[in-house]
């Protein structure tokens, strides 16, 4: 896959409609918390962008996903997408993952093509909701991690997704003695689970629609 033929998916997939719930339901963790598809909520949800950012490197085309480094919160050690909070300087969300993913691993946002969104989606844990940003770059960036919230950043090969060996099942402790069947992508050593895994089977299914 070259990353010309993927930015064409990509634009021709975007104009359409997404596959959006469909696509998220079979990576949600199992009992299926139906809060992530609401559309009415009891507070108003924090807004947050992330970044899916394309690039080649020697012929193959890799996005980057970020390690968060421990700390006292529902994310802590989790593997996602550079990004964060809305801010109310922001002008959009569209900014708002750019400026995140500058800040978290030092790219220059200015020299990002941003084709469109894919669905978003609410974390009922933390009341945020997400919005997935499609972006490319010409060159491979430089990475540099945001020490106090990127402990590493993982260049992750999008033709990986479709290996069927990447998804796995496990049995994932959440607190509080609960526990969930959650469906993940085995990324290096990282369970990518959660959100991440739900936006990254949208991506997938909307590559793979013929």
């Amino acid at each position: 896959m070259t990353i010309e033929y993927l930015k064409e998916l990509l634009q021709q997939a975007l104009t359409k409609e997404l596959p959006g719930k469909d696509a998220h339901v079979k990576m949600a963790p199992q009992p299926l918390d139906l809060r992530r598809f609401t559309t009415t909520f009891s507070e108003p949800p924090k807004k947050s962008g992330v970044l899916l950012l394309f690039y080649q490197d020697q012929g193959a085309v890799y996005f980057p996903l970020i390690k968060r480094p421990q700390y006292p919160g529902v994310h802590s050690g989790q593997v996602g997408f550079p990004g964060g909070k809305m801010e109310p300087s922001d002008p959009d969300i569209v900014f708002t993952a750019l400026r995140e993913a500058e800040e978290e691993i030092g790219i220059d946002a200015s020299k990002v093509e941003v084709l469109g969104r894919l669905t978003d989606l609410y974390i009922p844990t933390s009341n945020f909701l997400v919005s997935p940003v499609v972006g490319f770059i010409q060159e491979k960036p430089s990475f540099v991690p945001e020490q106090r919230e990127v402990a590493r950043i993982i260049a992750t090969e999008v033709i990986s997704l479709f290996h069927p060996e990447v998804r796995k099942q496990t049995q994932l402790a959440v607190g509080g003695g609960m526990y969930l069947d959650t469906p993940y992508f085995a990324v290096g050593e990282e369970v990518v689970w959660g959100a991440t895994a739900m936006i990254l089977s949208e991506l997938i299914q909307v590559l793979d629609q013929k």
